[in-house]
């Protein structure tokens, strides 16, 4: 074969190359005439015209779903009698997108920057819950101590009043 370095399909000309490598399956199979040898040829037609953008019979999704709609075909024409036209349609819908998930750096980076963040506020609001819990432990603590004060300097008071040792200089200052 021999085909000048322009006619030959690049990485991403997925309707060219599916057009090749159909008419090379058909040619394999056969031209006479028989049924899957129509049914490649419909099955071919649908995945250039999906990978064009010129869908006729379908909604021009790259799905499992549109092609076979788009050859006409039911779905099992492709999922199990055509599985090598099935998985170069996946190989080419591969080839022809984007790679999955490239995030551009400053993206990654921003996440990053982000998920650190993330875990640092975290681990501040970890500590300072244990930080309110103490305080609330402390608060308590003093409370009940204060309590105990105040009923022990109600009863020394009032001993010391019995005896007539000290005078209450606060009774004496309300009246």
């Amino acid at each position: 074969m021999n085909t000048p370095a322009a006619a030959v399909p690049g990485p991403r000309d997925g309707a060219a190359l599916a057009q090749l490598v159909g008419e090379a399956l058909a040619h394999a199979q056969g031209q006479d005439g028989t049924e899957d040898a129509a049914e490649s040829r419909a099955i071919t037609d649908a995945m250039v015209r999906l990978l064009i953008g010129a869908p006729l019979h379908s909604d021009g999704k790259l799905t499992v779903v549109s092609h076979p709609a788009e050859a006409g075909l039911r779905r099992n024409k492709l999922t199990h009698k055509h599985t090598g036209l099935k998985d170069l349609f996946y190989a080419l819908v591969k080839a022809r997108d984007p790679l999955p998930e490239t995030v551009p750096e400053s993206a990654r980076a921003r996440a990053d920057k982000q998920q650190q963040d993330l875990t640092r506020i975290r681990a501040e609001r970890d500590d300072l819950r244990s930080q309110a819990q103490l305080l609330a432990r402390i608060v308590q603590v003093l409370e009940i101590e204060n309590h105990q004060l105040k009923e022990a300097n109600t009863n020394l008071r009032g001993q010391l009043a019995a005896q007539g040792a000290v005078r209450d200089l606060i009774r004496r200052r309300r009246t």
